[in-house]
């Protein structure tokens, strides 16, 4: 865990510099043009991404005078949006002016179109092109943020926000990331769009919408048919992998659509009260789904006000001196993962799984992994590698209830402290659950 002295920015010290931005992670730098003392406008490209796409930053004061490392805030926008909303519309400048923090604002579109949902897209041979905007914001631009600047380079140090759209974002990628990011906003957010027949048929509506109209391709692009291809949307819905958010501070805030105390005659009423309804019941259908999961959350259910930025404003107000406590006393690591995906192989916390089945997509998952032991839920046989966290060479029994040990009765760690042990279900059983006991 990160000292709070070196976490929250306060620790001066000599040798510190402005910031310089090179190539890394698979980003390439196109231009990078500071404004004013603290914001930075960078265009970047990526093999993820057909076309170039913006990225905006905002360091804090001090950067160019400390040493210190600083946690990262990875704010979004949200449909129709762009890199700079957040400091054009939300007031990003003042708001974290008084906080040791950098905030990356990378565009979740292209050219201010509908925007990307959030995913690499199922159909990435639309008039678009490459999609794959959940590699670019997660597996390049945290890495290559990382090694442009002199930032707390873990979970610890890392949270995740957005608005609308946005807000989805935010929780789509802790949910299925949640060893990268220590918190979660959602602001007016879409945080369910998939956990019943209720919810995924109006998020399908707004999201084909969104493709249909706004970025000109076919309705499925993002994530495919929603009944014939509903594992899809599942595994990328934050209320369907809530249990993956058990370590994660998760905070929520919206309106009823009803105009508000801070709605002027500028606003349109009716579709931002029909938008900020629709958020707000997904908002609440996600709470329903933590409260049953016993996932801890905090949700300002506020009442009257629209799906407009006086809001948005306000709820990043609120959430960032709860995020500076969060950075600066962060959870400790849990000793016990329970985490599910979609995907045929998957690592997290250190866990790496690996599952031999036919289907593209389904879904398998750890439960109460830790150094003794752990259940793996699947039909299918599945190898897991532990985190390093035995002595090398050390050997350890392994006994399984449910299914068969196929890699032998007792396992090894390597060079590097990792066991690796494949088991198979037996017939009529969906899980494994492996006991390991030193030998």
């Amino acid at each position: 865990m990160t000292s709070a002295a070196v976490l929250l920015g306060t620790s001066p010290g000599a040798g510190a510099d402005p910031p310089t931005f090179g190539n890394a992670a698979g980003i390439t730098v196109l231009s990078a043009n500071p404004v004013g003392d603290r914001e930075w406008q960078l265009t970047v490209s990526t093999a993820a991404l057909s076309q170039p796409v913006r990225v905006d930053i905002l360091l804090p004061e001090s950067y160019s005078s400390s040493a210190a490392h600083y946690p990262v805030l990875y704010l979004y926008h949200g449909t129709s949006g762009g890199a700079n909303d957040w400091i054009d519309f939300g007031n990003a400048v003042a708001a974290t002016e008084p906080y040791p923090l950098i905030v990356v604002m990378p565009d979740a579109g292209y050219n201010g179109d509908g925007g990307s949902w959030f995913t690499n897209w199922w159909d990435q041979h639309t008039s678009l092109g490459a999609a794959n905007w959940e590699t670019f914001h997660v597996n390049e631009l945290v890495p290559w943020v990382d090694a442009n600047l002199r930032t707390v380079a873990d979970r610890d140090g890392r949270a995740i926000a957005g608005l609308s759209q946005g807000g989805f974002g935010s929780f789509t990628y802790a949910a299925r990331h949640p060893d990268t990011f220590v918190s979660a906003g959602s602001f007016s957010g879409a945080a369910d769009i998939a956990s019943n027949a209720v919810v995924q048929a109006g998020a399908a509506s707004i999201i084909e919408a969104t493709a249909v109209g706004l970025d000109d391709v076919e309705p499925d692009a993002m994530f495919g048919d929603p009944a014939a291809d509903r594992i899809n949307w599942q595994g990328h819905d934050p209320a369907t992998l809530v249990t993956n958010l058990g370590d994660t501070q998760l905070n929520l805030w919206s309106g009823n659509g009803q105009p508000g105390p801070l709605d002027t005659p500028s606003v349109q009423i009716v579709p931002d009260a029909l938008i900020e309804g629709a958020a707000d019941q997904s908002s609440v259908f996600f709470a329903q789904a933590a409260k049953k999961a016993h996932v801890a959350y905090t949700f300002d259910d506020y009442g009257r006000g629209t799906h407009s930025w006086p809001y948005w404003s306000r709820d990043l107000t609120q959430y960032l001196p709860v995020l500076m406590a969060t950075f600066e006393h962060p959870p400790a690591t849990p000793s016990a993962i329970t985490y599910k995906s979609i995907e045929k192989t998957w690592t997290q916390w250190g866990w790496q799984v690996s599952v031999n089945r036919a289907q593209a997509q389904a879904f398998s998952g750890l439960v109460g992994a830790s150094a003794t032991g752990y259940t793996i839920s699947t039909k299918s046989q599945a190898t897991v590698t532990t985190p390093a966290v035995y002595s090398p060479g050390a050997t350890f029994t392994v006994s399984a209830r449910g299914g068969k040990v196929s890699s032998g009765a007792s396992v090894t760690a390597d060079a590097a402290g990792r066991l690796t042990i494949t088991t198979k279900p037996s017939a009529g059983h969906n899980a494994v659950t492996v006991q390991l006991t030193p030998a």
